[in-house]
């Protein structure tokens, strides 16, 4: 259905191709063929920016701010073939080339195996991830990217001063009943900061991100990455994700989650992760929340300035 037109009422999205340097720039990462569970995610990157013109651009504040006009926001396509080693070279890359002329990128995935090269192409030295999982699995898989920042043989890619140091790892949102003892353990013994749901619902939103950020944002020129898997919610709001599970965080929370932590300019990059938009809802919730959770990356990234 086409979208009606108001000049007074600019839309989100189609924003132009980048071109140099710029304040917030989206990559599409369509990450899908090592996923441990059947998925269409790379799908995703594409229904995403379908879904951004649905929503304005302004924040009501006060004051008025009309993200597009206050940021410069750009729009650098698709990888073609982010999986494999082949892949992963190449978002790495990409990454890399952007986070150097921009504030922040925002990676739309595909599933959450993107995270591993989005963070590496970034010379992320911190990661804050909100997820029900820990994704410390052996291996190459949407379940591997935390253990592979921390665990891999850098000499075997040359990218040891990429690893991240597992105490600048904060881990939002894990969730009882969606996680092995075996993984509980080794973050724990690695000194990854695990912030359970629970714990996130007892101290509040504003007090988790204000100590996620000390932690992940420790260090001398500190680089950030955030990782929005979107399976961190519930069911209700998120049907689009093949591991969400009742009882998960509400829409509003990841919003609010997402918006705070893109406020810090520590934070350079970000991912959206595990959304299968070939299995959402017919009225594509799932897909829309990612849409919000990038205006709200972009909220973030404005009240910076």
């Amino acid at each position: 259905m086409a979208l009606s037109h108001d000049p007074l009422w600019p839309r989100a999205g189609s924003w132009p191709a980048f071109d140099g340097a710029t304040d917030a720039v989206l990559l599409g990462v369509p990450t899908w063929r090592t996923s441990l569970s059947p998925t269409g995610a790379h799908a995703t990157p594409a229904a995403i920016r379908d879904a951004l013109p649905r929503y304005g651009a302004t924040l009501m504040g006060p004051p008025i701010v009309d993200l597009n006009q206050a940021l410069r926001i750009s729009d650098a396509g698709d990888v073609s073939e982010p999986d494999g080693d082949d892949g992963e070279a190449t978002v790495i890359e990409r990454v890399r080339e952007l986070s150097d002329v921009s504030e922040l990128v925002i990676a739309l995935g595909g599933d959450n195996s993107l995270t591993y090269p989005v963070a590496l192409g970034a010379r992320a030295t911190g990661l804050i991830t909100f997820d029900a999982h820990f994704d410390l699995r052996d291996g190459v898989s949407n379940g591997t990217p935390v253990r592979r920042l921390v665990q891999d043989d850098p000499a075997a890619s040359d990218l040891e001063t990429a690893r991240i140091d597992p105490t600048r790892i904060v881990q939002i949102g894990i969730a009882d009943f969606a996680n092995s003892a075996a993984y509980a353990q080794r973050a724990a013994d690695w000194g990854i900061r695990v912030i359970t749901l629970d714990e996130l619902r007892r101290r509040g939103i504003d007090e988790v991100v204000a100590e996620a950020l000390e932690l992940a944002g420790a260090g001398t020129d500190p680089r950030v990455h955030l990782d929005i898997d979107v399976d961190v919610c519930d069911r209700s709001v998120a049907p689009g994700c093949p591991a969400s599970v009742p009882g998960g965080l509400q829409a509003w929370e990841l919003r609010a989650l997402s918006r705070a932590v893109a406020s810090d300019a520590r934070v350079v990059s970000a991912d959206l992760a595990e959304v299968d938009a070939t299995a959402d809802a017919d009225d594509a919730r799932t897909v829309r929340l990612a849409a919000l959770c990038v205006l709200e990356l972009l909220a973030g990234l404005a009240a910076r300035h």
